[in-house]
Order: C-alpha cells, then sequence, then structure tokens
C-alpha cells in the first residue's frame, strides 16, 4: 500500500508543478494534452489553483506514505 500511496503521489504532484508552471509560463505546449488540469472542462479558468492542490494532494500523499514508514519501523 505504501508504494501505491508514494506513486500516486509522485504523480500527482508531478501533475501539479506541471500544470502550474505550463500554464503560468506556457512551457511544455507538447504536454498540454497529458496535464489532467487541461482535460478537465469544468477547470477552464481554474487552471492555475487547479494545478496547486493536485500538487498540495500529491505532496499530502507522499507525506501520508512516509509517516506510514515511520510508524512500521517504530514498533
Amino acid at each position: 500500500m505504501r508504494m501505491v500511496l508514494r506513486l500516486l503521489g509522485w504523480l500527482l504532484l508531478l501533475q501539479g508543478v506541471g500544470g502550474l508552471v505550463n500554464t503560468l509560463l506556457g512551457w511544455w505546449r507538447w504536454a498540454h494534452d497529458l496535464l489532467v488540469v487541461n482535460l478537465l472542462p469544468f477547470l477552464e479558468g481554474y487552471e492555475v489553483f487547479a494545478a496547486i492542490v493536485i500538487g498540495v494532494l500529491g505532496f499530502a500523499l507522499l507525506a501520508v506514505a512516509d509517516s506510514g514508514e515511520n510508524a512500521e519501523s517504530n514498533r
């Protein structure tokens, strides 16, 4: 389970950072269709905020995976 959380956390963190950089700076035009923020039509106009939320969720999942690992090692 820890590996799934870590993988999903990294994926969300990369999606968030990529979406934020692409929206603010216009880089990575080739990755426009690969970013979740650009694929969801109800997020149109809110891409920056959605990318920040996605990145924070990814960071939170990574923290949860790490805290679970620390809890197991303290037993």
